[in-house]
């Protein structure tokens, strides 16, 4: 058998494999048990489940649909199987380091069919599983974060030595216009599929997310108390919770100097619902973007009148062009990366928060459910909202101008932020 070549489709996949199962091995090697057994909300899972989950859903698909094997523990099923046990029953859960070792032979059988499998047709399922795991990563990051935010306040914040002065805030006009929105690639999730032509009036929106500096003038106007601001079930929602501020709010702010606190006035607010983002753009005579706005303002290039997968070009996210990957341990000033703006000139829209947007989850025209109808199909109600861009903790194979994430308007627990675009 010939050795396949460092730019082979199985090279790359194979690649990519080893180092998103290595980067979760390093998430959990210092977990105790109270963070890996226990639910932290009761919204999600526990660590370990998900841990769990990710092997069994490899399996389930590269094993057993396409290779044909019989699964190793088919009693594990209806424990980690997303529509078998609710999440309140998942903490009766095998140790961690027996979890790890089923996770690694799921992965060798794995990698040992990888050369023979018929990837020309199999591809976008390899990707797919890829990116099942980068996305479980990212929950049992908010999971950890909210264990920790319960017991120690750990800071999410961190410094970033390209972000000593303050950022310019300004809105940028964006002409209309015709764009190509979506991505038909093989690595795009079926949500994202296919990409269509799409024409926006022109519009404005701003350079940065929306800063706790900002967001700290929406606090201290009594914003959570005045409900002209606020749609109806958003006030009801944070009336009934006793909502004060993000859920993330940095609890320290108020024990800094001066110094210390305008530094973190530069980071951009995390834990809002869409509620409170909608809220705050009432306050500033703003609005939410729509996802197709957003996605405009980060793909589009008019220059070469084409799509980028990047805001920065083609080249894939790595450490010098965004905050993601849980490289930095937690959100960066949003004018960090002053060099990877998308063409127009819109910065900090990969990594760092997700980015809500106006725009309610549904299937494009065209819309395929992939590789099963519950995937995305499911959560087309009208009651979910988009969110875009990815946060700090985001993966790199999930990372992309694209790619579409999806919450009910009350979940706050996500790291998500958001931008605004200007009132016509």
């Amino acid at each position: 058998m010939s050795v396949p070549s460092e730019f082979s489709p199985i090279h790359v996949l194979r690649q990519a494999l080893i180092d998103c199962r290595q980067a979760t091995l390093n998430q959990v090697q210092n977990l105790g048990d109270r963070l890996y057994y226990q639910q932290a909300h009761p919204d999600f899972s526990p660590i370990g489940w998900h841990l769990g989950h990710i092997g069994f859903t490899e399996e389930l698909w590269l094993l057993r649909h396409c290779a044909g094997q019989a699964p190793h523990q088919p009693q594990t099923h209806r424990l980690y199987a997303a529509d078998g046990l609710p999440k309140q029953q998942r903490e009766q859960l095998p140790s961690l380091t027996d979890t790890c070792e089923a996770l690694q032979q799921v992965r060798q059988r794995v990698l040992d069919y990888l050369p023979r499998a018929p990837l020309s047709q199999q591809a976008r399922l390899w990707w797919f599983i890829l990116q099942h795991e980068s996305q479980h990563s990212e929950t049992m990051a908010i999971v950890e974060a909210l264990h920790r935010r319960k017991y120690h306040h750990k800071p999410l914040y961190v410094a970033h030595p390209t972000a000593s002065s303050a950022p310019d805030f300004k809105s940028i006009k964006i002409p209309a216009g015709t764009f190509l929105q979506g991505n038909s690639d093989a690595n795009a999730i079926d949500n994202e599929q296919p990409a269509f032509l799409q024409h926006l009036d022109r519009y404005q929106i701003d350079r940065y997310p929306v800063t706790c500096g900002q967001y700290r003038r929406f606090i201290e106007a009594g914003g959570y108390n005045n409900p002209d601001y606020w749609s109806a079930a958003g006030w009801q929602f944070i009336r009934q919770q006793n909502i004060q501020e993000p859920l993330y709010w940095p609890q320290q702010l108020s024990q800094l100097s001066q110094t210390e606190a305008s530094h973190l006035d530069h980071h951009p607010v995390c834990g809002v619902s869409w509620y409170e983002a909608n809220a705050y753009a009432n306050f500033v005579g703003k609005r939410l973007p729509s996802e197709a706005e957003w996605e405009k303002a980060a793909s589009w290039n008019p220059q070469q009148h084409c799509r980028q997968p990047y805001p920065w070009g083609t080249e894939p996210p790595q450490s010098h062009h965004c905050n993601h990957h849980r490289r930095l341990g937690g959100m960066t000033p949003v004018h960090a990366y002053p060099d990877h703006c998308s063409p127009w000139g819109v910065a900090d829209m990969l990594g760092n928060v997700w980015e809500w947007t106006s725009t309610p989850f549904a299937g494009y025209s065209g819309f395929r459910s992939f590789p099963y109808t519950g995937y995305s199909q499911t959560y087309f109600d009208g009651h979910h909202y988009v969110l875009r861009g990815g946060s700090w903790t985001t993966r790199p194979w999930t990372l992309r101008n694209s790619f579409r994430n999806w919450y009910f308007p009350q979940v706050r627990e996500l790291f998500a932020g958001f931008r605004l675009c200007e009132r016509e």
